[in-house]
């Protein structure tokens, strides 16, 4: 399907499932589209329903709502019976990080629940195992996207965008490299371990979600620096 398709409508009957939700049951779908590696997840009571990887390099706009679609309905799931939406928040594509908070926003307004936005970095950092996690990306213009975080998700370091070379010379040596990539950086890495993350970060970001949702109408972006069209824009003035 080529053509966007819009929010599906939510049905009649909230709630007239008996089997729909436990006490204290949560169901969060969850949306990643901050790169070319998009996901989407369905997350029943913290566990992961199943995840799927969207590569769409031209943009989510016609590919998201349908695999969202497509994705509830193999496993039942009705829009008016999801207790939370989430997105990732960035760093990554500008369009890519504004389509899926919008797409969330939109979802969890229309059902009348919360959402959250969810940072790509802890998400990745939520995937390791030491005690200091260390979560990079390309973030092109010869950077990276970075941070730093304990096994407890506190940032020590916040996101930021910097030459690969600087960011890894600043962190302590035995801090857990993170990365979905690895080869740009094996030169500068010079033997270093890296765990290699997913490019489906969905999963995490739903996990997540449970204890960061809140009003749509307030989430916002984590672009850690300016668009290609800001910084061309200051350029010619």
């Amino acid at each position: 399907m080529n053509s966007h398709t819009p929010i599906p409508p939510l049905p009649d009957g909230r709630g007239s499932d008996p089997n729909d939700f436990g006490s204290g049951s949560t169901r969060i779908v969850a949306i990643d589209t901050t790169s070319e590696f998009g996901s989407i997840a369905l997350i029943h009571d913290g566990e992961v329903v199943e995840e799927t990887l969207l590569h769409s390099p031209d943009g989510f706009g016609h590919v998201l709502f349908p695999s969202l679609a497509q994705l509830m309905e193999r496993h039942g799931w009705r829009f008016d019976q999801v207790t939370g939406f989430a997105a990732g928040a960035g760093p990554g594509s500008f369009t890519g990080v504004r389509v899926g908070l919008a797409a969330v926003k939109g979802l969890a307004e229309t059902a009348g629940v919360q959402a959250a936005a969810v940072s790509n970095l802890e998400a990745m950092a939520s995937l390791g195992t030491s005690e200091l996690r260390a979560p990079f990306f390309d973030a092109r213009r010869g950077e990276i996207f970075g941070a730093l975080y304990d096994a407890g998700l506190k940032a020590v370091r916040p996101a930021t965008a910097q030459l690969f070379a600087t960011w890894l010379a600043s962190l302590p040596p035995d801090a857990e490299l993170m990365t979905p990539d690895l080869a740009p950086f094996l030169d500068a890495l010079c033997g270093r371990a890296v765990t290699t993350t997913p490019r489906a970060l969905a999963g995490a970001i739903g996990k997540l979600a449970l204890t960061q949702l809140q009003d749509p109408i307030i989430l916002d972006a984590n672009y850690v620096r300016r668009s290609d069209a800001e910084l061309n824009w200051k350029d010619v003035r």
